[in-house]
């Protein structure tokens, strides 16, 4: 854990927009470690530029994804919060918080800045309050991402493969690299696997997103804006057992590392960067990012790719969450900590600060990215084709925002226990499927509103 707390002399009311009048004051704020080391230092910059404008003091830790989510959840069911939490994806938190009446409605924040957000990050941001009996913004968003592939190019020229030669629909796409593996084992590569399928029951994110990718990709569409969860539909059913299928099927197969039943959402990435595989399929573009130092394999050797279409051929939406802050109920400084994410929620500071992160994420204001030409400047092979598939393309929301009963199933890795129920206990796909479909009909029964 990373600790920092600077504390500077109150600034003139002039330099104070945002506060006007108040002392200063301190607010402690959680941040989730970023994968690569340049977005800690974007958040330490954003801090003290904050600090030396406001006058206020933030107490922040940066902390790893996993214990900061761990840490959450104690705090808030404790009650003992900070003032403020800024997690890169908060989908298995936030929407069963908010639903429980535990955050700060934000509305006064996030309004000014409605019609420049993108849709999926309003949808993203806004949750169902059973208290209040009305949807609000719970998260400030500051950050959005998709998931692209990431794809070791000379592994799939060191296969005798053409990567142009892949095909157009999603499972065909997937069933390309197959045939890397043998080639490429039959080359002194011994342990390589072609697909880096994160089938975990672990997450916290990981599998839900690729399990979801998937059955868009077979046509369903598990939640609409409404809340509703269409698990009674045929067709949906009929889209889930075939992910189901495919994802177990390349596992028993043996095109996926045995480990992926127990990936963490950090696991994946280390095992691509070490060539465990050659095609992953993960949020950001941390992957690429963390490899940035080594100079061939970034801008030479690895390629990362937006969707194919689905298996009907048509265009394939994205899938888009967003990260920001949220603050607790009980927060001593909710004032401050408001007072921090408007600050945050500026345009050029939203677009500064995430530019100092490499571009892991792109701003959840799209105008941003049309504005400023170092989103799209084809010099840097991966960030381009990312904010093509996050921004510019055809983009869905998560669906935690539809109802906040995703949150649970999420947490639950509901998904991910359907492919151990496969692999592990012998249930045929419909079986599995049928099976977690009744854990979520009985997550879903609980949520009404």
């Amino acid at each position: 854990m990373l600790r920092g707390s600077v504390g500077l002399a109150a600034a003139t009311a002039l330099s104070k927009p945002y506060i006007a009048n108040a002392a200063a004051t301190t607010a402690t704020v959680w941040v989730n470690q970023g994968f690569v080391k340049a977005e800690d230092e974007a958040f330490k910059q954003l801090a003290a530029d904050y600090m030396k404008t406001s006058g206020n003091t933030l107490d922040y830790s940066i902390m790893p994804f996993q214990a900061q989510n761990q840490k959450t959840v104690s705090a808030l069911t404790s009650g003992d919060v900070p003032d403020l939490v800024f997690m890169d994806a908060p989908q298995s938190i936030i929407p069963q918080n908010a639903w429980d009446d535990r955050l700060v409605d934000v509305s006064d924040i996030v309004k000014p800045y409605e019609a420049q957000l993108s849709k999926t990050a309003r949808e993203c941001s806004t949750f169902y309050n059973k208290t209040a009996k009305a949807h609000s913004y719970y998260l400030a968003p500051i950050k959005q991402a998709c998931i692209p592939f990431h794809i070791w190019g000379s592994l799939v020229e060191k296969a005798g493969l053409n990567l142009s030669d892949a095909p157009k629909t999603w499972d065909a796409f997937w069933d390309f690299f197959k045939p890397a593996q043998k080639e490429l084992r039959g080359k002194g590569m011994r342990k390589i696997y072609a697909l880096g399928l994160q089938i975990t029951t672990v997450g916290p994110n990981d599998g839900n997103g690729l399990f979801q990718a998937f059955v868009i990709a077979n046509g369903g569409n598990m939640v609409t804006p409404d809340g509703r969860l269409h698990t009674d539909d045929p067709k949906v059913r009929e889209a889930a057992i075939k992910s189901v299928a495919y994802l177990t099927d390349a596992y028993k197969q043996g095109y996926v590392p045995p480990e992926a039943l127990s990936w963490s959402d950090a696991d994946d990435n280390n095992a691509f960067h070490e060539r465990v595989f050659v095609v992953d399929f993960d949020g950001t573009i941390s992957t690429e990012l963390a490899m940035i130092k080594d100079t061939q394999a970034y801008m030479h050797e690895v390629v990362t790719m937006g969707l194919p279409n689905g298996n009907d051929g048509q265009p394939m939406a994205a899938q888009v969450g967003a990260g920001g802050g949220f603050i607790p109920k009980g927060a001593k400084n909710v004032e401050v900590a408001k007072d921090l994410m408007k600050y945050w929620m500026q345009p050029k500071v939203m677009n500064d600060n995430l530019k100092v992160g490499l571009g892991r994420w792109v701003p959840s204001i799209p105008q941003v990215v049309k504005d400023d030409p170092w989103w799209l400047d084809p010099a840097d092979p991966h960030r381009a084709p990312y904010v093509r598939e996050a921004v510019l393309g055809p983009t869905t929301s998560n669906y935690e925002g539809f109802n906040p009963a995703w949150g649970q199933l999420a947490a639950e890795q509901v998904w991910g226990q359907a492919h151990a129920d496969v692999i592990k206990n012998g249930m045929t796909p419909e079986q599995a499927i049928d099976k977690a479909f009744k854990r979520a009909e009985q997550i879903f029964s609980q949520v009404t509103f």
